[in-house]
């Protein structure tokens, strides 16, 4: 008998310690898993919002700067000089309501610029050579010409200088007698800018053509879509314009649609076109573009000097005009030596019930220069 309570306590303390030895195994296994469950809920941190902007700021300069070798050959050379000639041109022309229309520009002016240039950096100054004794102009632009994007910005403050250029006064009337007559009575003011947008900038290069930073390799097009604001002043002294037209044709009398003080309005653009660089020769291009413009104007000030407001208190579809700039160069570039000629002109159109305007400007530009400095090519 006491043989069978020794063997039936022992197996019960055999199952015993087989319950202890489950439960320690399970709550090791437990504890296992506690410990691993926070390791697989640990997640990654995010960069913070000043990386992933950075990041992308240079994912979006990579593109924007990319090309394809095959069409765009790099400038080698990071330093240059140059010499630069430019004459610039302008023509603003009036047209009242029952047609006459009279045309004023300033006499061209020609200045001629030595440069020195680092990388984007350019450094010269300017002389100016000019056919009128009383200037009073004030012409500051810019154009800036990257892979993918191209930007232009320009100042003026023309006045005290112009002639008349053209009149119409309908069919069959004789203006000769007030063409080229010096009129100090048109004062203009134009400041804004245009940025747009090189579709194929990866193929095609528009600094091959106007900033001679690249050679283009092969001919090659690309569509171009922009944005452009302009801010415009127009004042004119109608009783000394009249009194002119009375003095040098007495049988005509100027329109009154063009008795106006100062008209003021700003013009905001959307731009589209096409551009194409053509390589007819071994280091010659040729290239030409043209982007119209639709531009929505809206006056701030009306003819007799009377603020009007809120861009959108005078809205009207009549208000929308269409714009235009135009670019043409030919360049001759080895890599190291480059000379060549480049255009680009304004044309801004501006139409009221009373009257309407139509101003045209730009330059034209001769240059010569030389590239040094050539980099290292990377081992």
């Amino acid at each position: 008998m006491r043989i069978v309570i020794a063997i039936v306590l022992a197996l019960f303390s055999l199952h015993e310690m087989d319950a202890s030895d489950t439960c320690c195994n399970d709550s090791v296994t437990l504890s296992a898993d506690t410990l691993t469950a926070p390791t697989d809920s640990v997640t990654k941190k995010k960069p913070n919002f000043l990386k992933r902007s950075l990041k992308w700021l240079g994912k979006a300069f990579n593109h924007l700067n990319a090309i394809d070798t095959n069409y765009i050959e790099p400038q080698q050379f990071p330093m240059t000089v140059m010499a630069l000639s430019t004459y610039t041109y302008e023509t603003y022309t009036l047209t009242s309501k029952d047609g006459q229309s009279i045309s004023f520009g300033p006499r061209g002016a020609f200045k001629v610029r030595p440069y020195f240039g680092w990388s984007v950096i350019f450094l010269g100054y300017t002389v100016g050579f000019s056919q009128i004794s009383i200037d009073t102009k004030k012409v500051i632009s810019l154009s800036l010409y990257t892979p993918a994007l191209g930007f232009d910005f320009f100042y003026r403050r023309t006045g005290g200088n112009y002639r008349i250029r053209g009149a119409d006064f309908g069919d069959k009337v004789d203006t000769r007698q007030i063409e080229d007559v010096p009129f100090d009575g048109l004062k203009v003011a134009i400041t804004g800018f245009n940025i747009y947008y090189i579709v194929n900038h990866k193929r095609f290069s528009s600094p091959a053509a106007f900033s001679q930073s690249t050679c283009q390799l092969k001919s090659c097009g690309s569509p171009i879509f922009g944005i452009g604001y302009t801010r415009h002043s127009l004042a004119l002294d109608y009783d000394a314009l009249k009194q002119l037209v009375k003095e040098r044709m007495p049988e005509q009398t100027l329109s009154e649609d063009l008795d106006f003080n100062e008209v003021k309005y700003t013009d905001f653009s959307l731009q589209g076109g096409y551009a194409y660089n053509y390589v007819f020769a071994k280091n010659l291009l040729a290239s030409a573009s043209l982007q119209l413009a639709l531009g929505y104007k809206h006056s701030w000030s009306d003819g007799k000097g009377k603020n009007i407001g809120r861009i959108f208190k005078d809205f009207s579809f009549s208000n929308f005009n269409i714009d235009g700039v135009g670019r043409m160069a030919v360049v001759w570039n080895t890599s190291r030596w480059y000379a060549g000629t480049s255009a680009i002109m304004h044309l801004y159109n501006y139409s009221k019930s009373q009257f309407s305007t139509r101003n045209m400007f730009g330059e034209v530009n001769l240059y010569v220069g030389l590239n040094f400095g050539k980099r290292k090519k990377k081992k």
